[in-house]
């Protein structure tokens, strides 16, 4: 099964993106692609830049590959308590193409930061908008103190107990998609 591993954020040193990845390999007989969203930069969404270059093939690209996963594994950044301007762009432009950007596909939300909240507001703000944009949310987690918790260097979560808490979600995950 294909599983599309992603941040909510541009920063090419991404804590998200290093949580997304480690999650995303724990799933029994995963094929995991990496998705960066700095491949899917585009302007400051807008109506009148939408009039000016129509509708971007970058944002179809986001879309056919969202839609290419079993399953999205996604952990989203929090910038000032809610999603990051980047993620939110991408997710824009893809929904003027198609409105349910996330194509139902059952999804592993997450968050990570670097205090002891763990990007808590960002997750809510995302439990809010993406079941409105085909987010199938299935399973939470919450990395709290990223830098005491998970190890670089390793490529996984160095606290035990927080390991085991997302070893369990991902082993009771629920596969199936609404309605099916």
């Amino acid at each position: 099964m294909k599983i599309i591993a992603l941040a909510g954020s541009s920063s090419t040193q991404s804590i998200n993106k290093r949580l997304a990845t480690y999650a995303a390999g724990l799933f029994e007989n995963g094929q995991v692609e990496v998705l960066d969203l700095n491949d899917y930069e585009l302007p400051l969404f807008s109506v009148d830049k939408e009039k000016e270059m129509g509708q971007p093939q970058i944002a179809r690209a986001f879309l056919d590959k969202i839609g290419s996963a079993g399953i999205i594994v996604l952990s989203v950044a929090e910038h000032n308590a809610g999603l990051t301007a980047a993620f939110k762009n991408s997710y824009d432009w893809a929904s003027r193409q198609h409105k349910k950007v996330w194509q139902d596909i059952p999804m592993l939300l997450m968050s990570t930061s670097p205090g002891g909240y763990g990007g808590k507001n960002a997750m809510e703000a995302a439990k809010i908008s993406l079941p409105r944009y085909g987010g199938n949310i299935r399973a939470t987690f919450s990395l709290p103190s990223f830098n005491e918790n998970f190890d670089v260097e390793a490529g996984k979560i160095s606290n035990k107990e927080h390991d085991d808490a997302l070893k369990d979600i991902i082993r009771n995950f629920d596969y199936g998609k609404e309605g099916s």
